[in-house]
């Protein structure tokens, strides 16, 4: 707790839900499990907790929120009965005072002592989750060690924005049921990271800091429509002249990149990171920016053949933005989808289709900006219908001029001709209404 907050007002324990079935408890619990009174007892006394997580309200680098922390020192921050209790009344504080939920999660999974009992009280974090989300509220998981079990398969993996203390140990597994022949390192912070599986690895004297940036971004939509970036560094002057010339000047080197772009627009970058499917692409970059102390989701290609995870992980931040009423801004830049068997048997038409759902469905403003290769409908699927802007290095086409010669069955020097043919530069994308105005 002292990791991330001094200003701490603890809640008691919360009061049977009206109308919910409670079940018969004995001293030893609804199995009348030999010795787990007993159990309870010492670990009361060890900790000074009467249950394995502890709830209330804090204030987090100025930003209040409904907060609850396992103990793991209690019985293993182990789930039961009494815990799905702590666990809903959280839960539902975010919902009543209209704050976000941060949870701090170490726990080793359902009480065996408490049989199926305790493996329910699952089912019933799933359903909180549901409502908090439907609230508009977002839930930000720090992962502790270890935060294994139905505790990181519903509390920490159901979050919104997930971090996690270097070195923990995160998986569904425990470290005493995995197979033999595991790989350890897959069940690491780290190891999680790579598979796309959390947001970022932070370590613990930063975690208040990052923690606060990451409540003040989902919070603190920035208003209105975000106006596109202007060009960072060095950019062309003059428009191109011809097709070819366009699809040169996207494919310069020297250019701005996506990187460059993000860095000049926003204070901070807070990155989202894998598609929660066990993929990343470090050629799409999303998460959430702070411009001027308010919040802004992006989603950036970077110049490569764009793969399904990160077309799922550009879908997974615009839904988020969405649902909390948070701008986006994208910026297209890619040659098109990557088109290998690989990223066929990941499902690359899906993947595109997630994110053009996404987009069409969004009913917070989205903005974008070519910044460089435009290239078919794997960057169409980021494009903001009616708001997308390009710069003067940038091209947009139906097809790369070279994939669209060899379809007509011209020779490869023929690309500079269809590249005129397709009027892919950026005043002829205006002229169309593709565009409206070059940055």
């Amino acid at each position: 707790m002292a990791l991330v907050t001094d200003a701490f007002t603890e809640h008691g324990a919360p009061p049977p839900e009206p109308g919910a079935r409670r079940t018969p408890n004995g001293p030893d619990g609804p199995l009348g499990w030999d010795g787990y009174g007993a159990a309870r007892a010492r670990a009361a006394e060890r900790t000074g907790e009467s249950e394995s997580v502890v709830f209330g309200e804090a204030e987090v680098a100025g930003v209040r929120c409904a907060l609850l922390a396992f103990e793991f020192g209690f019985l293993g921050g182990s789930l039961g009965e009494r815990t799905g209790d702590r666990l809903c009344a959280a839960y539902r504080l975010a919902r009543e005072r209209g704050m976000p939920l941060v949870s701090l999660v170490a726990t080793g999974g359902s009480r065996m002592q408490e049989g199926m009992v305790a493996l329910t009280q699952l089912q019933r974090v799933a359903r909180e989750t549901v409502l908090l989300r439907e609230a508009g509220l977002p839930h930000v998981s720090v992962l502790r060690d270890p935060a294994t079990g139905g505790g990181w398969a519903t509390v920490g993996a159901g979050a919104d924005v997930v971090l996690a203390l270097p070195r923990a140990q995160i998986g569904f597994a425990g470290a005493r049921v995995r197979p033999v022949e595991a790989d350890p390192t897959a069940y690491t912070a780290e190891g999680q990271l790579a598979a796309g599986q959390v947001d970022a690895v932070v370590p613990p004297a930063e975690l208040r800091a990052v923690l606060g940036r990451w409540l003040t971004g989902l919070t603190r939509p920035a208003p209105g429509t975000v106006p596109p970036p202007t060009v960072p560094g060095r950019g062309s002057e003059a428009i191109a002249e011809s097709g070819w010339e366009a699809v040169r000047r996207a494919r310069d080197a020297d250019r701005p990149r996506a990187e460059a772009y993000l860095e000049a627009y926003f204070d901070v970058l807070l990155p989202l990171t894998g598609d929660r499917c066990g993929g990343t692409d470090p050629g799409m970059l999303c998460g959430v920016g702070l411009r001027d102390g308010h919040g802004v989701v992006y989603a950036a290609q970077c110049g490569t053949a764009t793969r399904p995870a990160g077309y799922r992980t550009a879908a997974r931040a615009v839904r988020l933005a969405d649902r909390l009423g948070l701008p986006v801004l994208t910026l297209v830049d890619t040659p098109g989808a990557a088109n290998d068997d690989a990223a066929e048997r990941a499902g690359a038409g899906a993947a595109i289709a997630e994110v053009f759902a996404a987009v069409a469905g969004a009913r917070v403003p989205v903005t974008t900006l070519v910044v460089g290769e435009g290239g078919s409908g794997g960057a169409l699927a980021l494009a903001a219908p009616g708001n997308t802007w390009a710069t003067r290095d940038s091209y947009f086409s139906v097809i790369a001029p070279e994939l669209a010669a060899a379809i007509l069955k011209r020779p490869p020097e023929e690309a500079p001709h269809t590249a005129e043919q397709l009027r892919l530069r950026p005043q002829d994308l205006v002229e169309l209404g593709v565009v409206r105005g070059i940055v």
